[in-house]
């Protein structure tokens, strides 16, 4: 019984973390035109990529950034995993070649990509050792 209960608040605390990171580049272009909202499209190797593990942990998960992305941001996520347990569907790997020949052609990791919401770029930066707060400045949001 009390694994059970260990279980369901752990589930419960990793709800509370989720974000709606999309994985399909036309879903979230039309949510960002409907909702008047600018894209970011992030390149992560979220399984082998330090710098990536580091952005996500510090910056994606923060409260700062959850409150700030969800009035201004569509989010959309580009991943890269390596490890054979995380792969992708061969339909996603596929989209994300297509997201990084466009906007990703020299293949850095991690990579974010401020977009507008007909995906003209906007900005672009990498991982940068900085609070969410500062973060964020340096996305112009």
């Amino acid at each position: 019984m009390k694994k059970i209960m260990v279980y369901v608040f752990l589930l419960l605390g990793t709800l509370g973390y989720s974000q709606d990171w999309k994985t399909n580049f036309d879903e979230a272009k039309k949510e960002a035109t409907e909702q008047n909202k600018k894209i970011l499209l992030v390149f992560s190797g979220s399984d082998w990529c330090a710098p990536c593990i580091k952005l996500d942990k510090n910056v994606w998960q923060s409260e700062v950034f959850r409150t700030e992305s969800k009035s201004k941001l569509i989010l959309l996520k580009a991943d890269f995993p390596k490890k054979k347990a995380h792969l992708l569907s061969a339909e996603l790997t596929e989209s994300n070649k297509k997201l990084a020949e466009k906007y990703n052609k020299e293949g850095n990791f991690p990579l974010v990509v401020l977009l507008d919401k007909n995906g003209k770029v906007i900005s672009m930066t990498g991982y940068k050792n900085v609070s969410a707060e500062e973060y964020l400045k340096l996305l112009m949001l």
